[in-house]
């Protein structure tokens, strides 16, 4: 059992590093760990190592492989990048071994959310503005902007905002290739997403990604609050925002009827993230996180898990969840798409953990996994989706995507998440509209430092004043306060409009 009072954290029995949970002085003997001498100074949040390792041995934290090491390290060392890097070694992928039932919630909670007539669910009440390429993305900002004038939504109380859907591609891809159709697949994931009463959605004329074909592709019908515009057919950029916004003046009242009521809160999508992450990250936010799934998955909602570079070497935990084979056997495939793009790419998947990262003590790729696997939790994992494809299955499931957060985000925004839950060590300054987003901190230091970016310090289970489950379970309460309409501190400060950035594949000619 770990002991929250000592200098450092074991984690597991058979673990070759404690992490720090101050700053460590050369010097320091370690009386918690049989008086181990501490011989170089150790960062907080960083690794000591327990025990002589030698060359080419594997290092273990949670039990599992971090990494391998590249030169002798003497027991007390500080364990890090100038010493511990990447190698192969076999998972045991165990399909579905590790599967138990999820026991149901004995109460019916519900939340206070938005019904749609045809019976989606929303946690917020926006408008929104949609680019279909990025030539349109200044028209689309200035009708938005026209909004956001104090007092110009004050008739619409029930409109939570108008919001910008920009991006920087739409053209000079392939017209038929998987690249336009991931686009089309994440563009048509926001038009439809039920916090959009209503969206308008402009385009330039000649882009690659033609409205017309987009709408077709997505099952988009154009309606009183889904109106399309061109730009080149409206005569130009003012008259285009003028019509505009005669547009979202006769939506606004339509938008405006909409209230909360009380639903089940099995109707809770959330997008898992993090960004930003430190070695504590996998002791406290992303376990806290995890249980607050196993909560949210017990009253019937939904968590989807992406970011497949930030589960490599840990995926086989992941696998040995899998509700089928079938759906482990996805996780594998998508692991071997991304080490053969890597290859072709002449990249490496251990080049994603960042440099922030690193100061904050996570050396390679398999450690920072192993620490973002568990916002996960424990129950079984139901689906694997690819990016932005809409995600029709209760629990958790994971969706294919890259690890950088406002792509991942945006992929599992489209596929139907209506909060964005994430963690984060360094301090990321991160939201996400239409979805609210709530930010988990995996420290006291920063959380306090940065308290108006942060709405949950999980540092507490660090300090010793709070248990993981404690955590997950005030995760999960402001979980339902946020989608009953409680503003997050993104929300709070106006962060999001900035953050839809799609997953662009294939080539740009």
């Amino acid at each position: 059992m770990t002991d929250f009072t000592s200098l450092v954290i074991k984690l597991h029995r058979s673990d070759d590093v404690a992490i720090a949970r101050g700053a460590i002085a050369a010097g320091t003997v370690l009386h918690e760990l049989d008086d181990l001498l501490v011989t170089d100074d150790i960062p907080a949040a960083h690794k000591v190592a327990l025990r002589a390792l030698k060359a080419g041995d594997p290092v273990r934290r949670y039990g599992q492989i971090i990494g391998f090491v590249t030169q002798a390290i003497e027991a007390g060392a500080h364990v890090h990048t100038q010493n511990l890097s990447m190698g192969d070694f076999a998972r045991d992928y165990a399909y579905g071994q590790d599967v138990k039932a999820v026991a149901p919630a004995h109460e019916a909670l519900t939340f206070q959310g938005f019904r749609r007539a045809d019976g989606r669910v929303a946690t917020r009440n926006y408008l929104g503005v949609v680019s279909t390429v990025n030539c349109s993305a200044t028209v689309t900002k200035l009708v938005t902007q026209h909004f956001s004038a104090p007092g110009a939504l004050d008739a619409w109380p029930n409109v939570d905002g108008i919001v910008p859907i920009t991006h920087s591609f739409g053209c000079c891809i392939d017209h038929n290739g998987d690249g336009i159709q991931q686009l089309r697949r994440t563009i048509g994931g926001y038009v439809r997403h039920p916090n959009f009463a209503g969206v308008l959605v402009i385009g330039l004329g000649c882009e690659s990604n033609q409205m017309g074909a987009m709408f077709v592709a997505e099952g988009v019908e154009p309606s009183e609050m889904m109106i399309p515009l061109v730009i080149q057919d409206h005569g130009g950029t003012q008259k285009t925002v003028d019509a505009a916004i005669a547009a979202i003046e006769k939506m606004l009242p339509v938008a405006n009827r909409a209230v909360r009521e009380p639903l089940p809160v099995s109707h809770l999508s959330i997008a898992l993230q993090c960004g930003g992450s430190d070695g504590y990250s996998g002791i406290t936010a992303n376990p806290a996180l995890g249980a607050a799934v196993d909560l949210l998955v017990q009253h019937g909602g939904t968590a989807i898990l992406s970011e497949t570079p930030e589960i490599y070497g840990a995926e086989h935990l992941l696998t040995r969840r899998a509700i089928t084979p079938e759906v482990g056997e996805k996780i594998v495939e998508r692991i071997h798409w991304w080490e053969s793009y890597a290859e072709r790419e002449k990249g490496s998947i251990d080049n994603n953990p960042t440099p922030g990262n690193k100061a904050g003590g996570l050396t390679t790729i398999l450690e920072k996994s192993l620490g973002a696997v568990a916002k996960s939790g424990s129950t079984p994992l139901m689906g694997v989706y690819r990016y932005a494809q809409p995600v029709d299955t209760k629990g958790l499931v994971f969706m294919d995507a890259p690890g950088y957060d406002p792509m991942g985000a945006t992929g599992q925004i489209a596929s139907g998440a209506n909060l964005v839950l994430f963690t984060t060590g360094r301090g990321s300054c991160f939201g996400a509209k239409p979805a609210p987003s709530i930010k988990l901190a995996t420290n006291t230091r920063m959380y306090t430092r940065m308290l108006d970016d942060m709405d949950i310090n999980c540092g507490d289970i660090m300090d010793g004043s709070a248990t993981v489950e404690q955590k997950g379970r005030e995760i999960f309460e402001m979980i339902v306060d946020v989608a009953s309409g409680k503003m997050s501190k993104s929300e709070a400060l106006g962060v999001g409009n900035e953050e839809f950035v799609p997953w662009m594949i294939g080539a740009q000619m």
